[in-house]
């Protein structure tokens, strides 16, 4: 099927996107952002606060083996990443529901831009002093009564969407 070997996957070049999981419980929605990002060439996955990390059987589980070749690092505190990624010429992008979000079917993003992809925990969503530090925040519209997605298909929708748009 042409699949490349996670050596071979760590080797070529990332696609200018970047994953931020913030205080995400399930190990689970874990491993599927892994999956997910090995899917679209993620540049590496941020996993703070509460998230699980490697090695577990319950990421594994659901990332099939993503968590063997998307790089990740943990940091303690969400903002840690933020400015990590701030410092690397990211542009942070919270997909959260607030009062300036943009719907996500009205942003273009910029072909030599870098994006982080901040996502929030399962119930309480990113941290405020997370949006803050945003450069933007992205919501993915909605149009039945619940208006909130898991969190692995949000960040699954959000890579597509801005993948398929630098392409």
């Amino acid at each position: 099927m042409g699949r490349i070997t996670p050596e071979a996957y760590r080797q070529t070049p990332g696609c200018g996107l970047a994953v931020v999981l913030d205080n995400i419980r399930s190990a689970h929605n874990v491993g599927s952002a892994f999956r997910s990002a090995d899917c679209f060439k993620v540049d590496k996955i941020w996993l703070c606060g509460v998230c699980a990390t490697p090695p577990s059987a319950e990421i594994h589980k659901s990332a099939l083996g993503a968590e063997e070749s998307v790089p990740w690092q943990y940091a303690e505190d969400t903002l840690e990443a933020i400015n990590s990624l701030k410092a690397e010429g990211y542009t942070i992008v919270c997909a959260e529901q607030t009062i300036r979000s943009v719907k996500l079917n009205d942003f273009q993003p910029l072909a030599d831009k870098k994006y982080a992809i901040v996502f929030g925990n399962e119930v309480d969503g990113v941290r405020q002093d997370v949006v803050d530090a945003s450069d933007i925040t992205l919501e993915i519209p909605q149009f039945g009564t619940k208006h909130s997605l898991n969190v692995s298909v949000s960040v699954g929708i959000l890579l597509w969407d801005l993948f398929s748009k630098r392409l």
